[in-house]
């Protein structure tokens, strides 16, 4: 693996699968954020995570003891709302995900799932956005959103993230549908969330950092480590969450770090301080 040299001024983290599983947190996670605190290393979670809004993951954050705040957040479902903004504007949305983030939807229009159904008012929908899987990603739902895609409207994807982990193993999510619309409709997805290079540039922006001296620590060789990596940004591989060592082992790059997990990257961070 390649081995930066440079000072570390900041942390990009994923949550789901580096800090937690299920929201419980991993053993070392809270105690790594307190000592990140203490060093003055500014930080920022970046999460994919579509099944709750910011405010929620961040309540559940710091009632697990994580020294965090709602700034401290940045999901997919924040910058998917700024990207419709400014490229779809005014654009009437089917929404397929598993957990309500409208909350971080602001300014969206949502079509409601009567409006959004078969017939003439479905026509009027201009946009599938497609989130995090779950039980609401049935066939109906699924023809349904083919159906737009056909009659013309966009695909824009939250992430396109294949499985996450959770305390009963890996799970499917909507990257695994994403790709099956694709396929049928012919649409490639415009992607929000990781991997997407302005998901990290735009962390960086918010956190007023250079790529070349910030960290980003995931547990998904592709959309959190190599994805980073291509923006300049160091990148951190954990071995916890979805980690396996096949996919590290495929993988099209070589992360610039892997640690046991995150209870490792305090450690990480002063060395590159000492060098």
């Amino acid at each position: 693996m390649r081995h930066r040299t440079t000072t570390v001024s900041a942390a990009l983290i994923d949550i789901d699968g580096v800090l937690t599983v299920s929201w419980n947190p991993l053993p070392g996670a809270v105690e790594a954020l307190e000592r990140l605190r203490e060093m003055g290393l500014p930080f920022l979670l970046l999460t994919n995570t579509t099944s709750r809004t910011r405010a929620s993951i961040a309540a559940a954050l710091s009632g697990a003891g994580f020294p965090v705040s709602a700034e401290s957040v940045l999901t997919a479902p924040g910058a998917t709302a700024a990207f419709l903004a400014e490229r779809y504007p005014g654009a009437r949305c089917m929404l397929l995900n598993s957990g309500d983030v409208r909350e971080d939807l602001t300014g969206v229009a949502l079509a409601e799932d009567d409006e959004a159904s078969e017939g003439a008012q479905g026509e009027d929908v201009d946009v599938v956005l497609v989130g995090g899987a779950g039980p609401e990603f049935g066939y109906r739902a699924l023809n349904r959103a083919f159906g737009h895609l056909q009659r013309g409207a966009r695909l824009v994807a939250m992430h396109r993230n294949l499985y996450w982990r959770t305390d009963r193993g890996l799970q499917l999510d909507g990257g695994a549908f994403l790709s099956g619309l694709e396929q049928a409709s012919g649409r490639r997805a415009e992607v929000v969330g990781k991997p997407a290079a302005t998901f990290f540039t735009g962390a960086l922006t918010r956190l007023g950092v250079e790529a070349d001296r910030t960290l980003m620590v995931g547990d998904d060789i592709e959309s959190d480590v190599l994805a980073a990596q291509r923006c300049g940004i160091g990148g951190v591989l954990v071995r916890t969450g979805k980690f396996q060592d096949r996919a590290l082992r495929d993988a099209d790059g070589t992360p610039d770090h892997v640690l046991d997990s995150v209870a490792d990257l305090p450690a990480l961070v002063e060395r590159s301080d000492r060098r």
